[in-house]
């Protein structure tokens, strides 16, 4: 029998949660399955799933990095008519699917503001005849709650009605209870599948190679380190190095115009490249944030890398995601709260090739095969 998958993901500033979510579809797609695929964040120009459906919701996204304003298209306000678009778009899905497994990317582990969307899937989950399993899909580091009665009301949604928290990462370098203490609570019900990664990026001849790298994920919130990164090139040994800034497709237009009106010769400045895991894999050096994609992606190029976590508005992920691998000795680590051209350039400066890490990067197949036998049990 083949299984039927339906996933729910919403990215609202960057685009990770997305292509880490669609990375498990295609896994779940290669194993026979039918997905459906429910994405609320912007669209990602060229994105596709070949072989499953996907279900563009009338797209939300952060005003800033606090999250506490979600707007629409052209800014609209999220009003209770786009609340119902959404609402009854995300249950024609589930409907149709007919899914074995429904599988919320973050929820309940986050992503509360879009309660009004996912509460009534839920509701369809436990009215649906037979009853669909629930599977939480989380990356492997959640925002901290400094309030422990939010953190032990994310325990019992959770153990209301989920059969299963998939958390992508390897517990031999993260675990779970790092950033949730209470998730002791949930022992019998994690599953760590391993980091959600791509294929191993191949590089083309036409790559360029040792160049130092600059990314800034989405480039909402990374301009900044952008324009640190201009002014610490001529103070480090790579200041006659090529460097290419990946700026990302959301950085605002004054911020591009100004960085390309900064830049000095061997300075390239470019908004998206489609082969950014191939540019790592040939680069002299990375500087980036540490978000999940983009911290995977460079543990598989195995390249010397200097990571600014993004930290603003009390986020916490990035910032203990860089320390581990700075204290497995993969990373220099700057916080982002001591960024300035000098500090900067001496954490360039220190930055050597990583030695390998022993992490499994095999977390899509896995969460396949996870969901999959869910769904296998829930009919048995």
């Amino acid at each position: 029998m083949t299984a039927s998958i339906l996933i729910h993901v919403q990215h609202l500033l960057g685009t990770g949660h997305l292509q880490r979510a669609a990375l498990v579809a295609r896994a779940l797609i290669a194993e026979g399955a039918t997905v459906t695929l429910v994405t609320g964040g912007m669209p990602l120009p060229g994105f596709r799933l070949d072989g499953g459906r996907v279900v563009q919701l009338p797209p939300l996204k952060a005003t800033d990095a606090s999250f506490r304003t979600l707007v629409g298209p052209d800014d609209r306000p999220l009003d209770a008519a786009l609340q119902a678009e959404r609402r009854a778009l995300v249950l024609e899905a589930f409907a149709r699917s007919r899914p074995d497994v429904v599988v919320t990317e973050t929820y309940p582990f986050g992503r509360r503001a879009l309660r009004f969307e996912l509460e009534p899937l839920i509701e369809a989950v436990r009215a649906a005849v037979p009853r669909p399993a629930l599977v939480a899909s989380i990356r492997d580091i959640l925002v901290a709650k400094p309030d422990p009665a939010k953190r032990q009301a994310m325990i019992e949604r959770f153990q209301a009605d989920y059969q299963q928290v998939l958390v992508h990462a390897d517990p031999r370098l993260i675990q779970l209870e790092a950033s949730l203490p209470e998730a002791t609570q949930l022992a019998a019900r994690i599953r760590y599948t391993g980091f959600v990664a791509p294929a191993a990026a191949a590089a083309r001849a036409d790559t360029p190679t040792g160049e130092v790298v600059v990314s800034a994920g989405g480039g909402v919130v990374g301009a900044a380190l952008l324009r640190t990164a201009l002014a610490a090139r001529p103070l480090t040994r790579h200041a006659r190095t090529p460097w290419r800034l990946i700026t990302g497709r959301n950085l605002p237009e004054a911020d591009f115009a100004a960085l390309v009106q900064a830049a000095d010769d061997g300075i390239v400045i470019e908004r998206f490249r489609s082969n950014l895991p191939a540019l790592f894999a040939r680069a002299a050096l990375s500087i980036s944030q540490a978000g999940y994609n983009t911290a995977i992606e460079l543990l598989q190029a195995r390249v010397p890398m200097v990571l600014v976590p993004f930290a603003e508005a009390a986020e916490t992920e990035q910032t203990l995601r860089a320390r581990l691998l700075a204290d497995a000795g993969m990373a220099q680590m700057v916080e982002a709260d001591a960024l300035d051209p000098i500090s900067l350039a001496r954490a360039v400066d220190r930055a050597e090739v990583p030695p390998v890490l022993a992490v499994d990067l095999d977390g899509a197949r896995a969460s396949a095969r996870a969901i999959l036998q869910t769904a296998a049990e829930r009919v048995s």
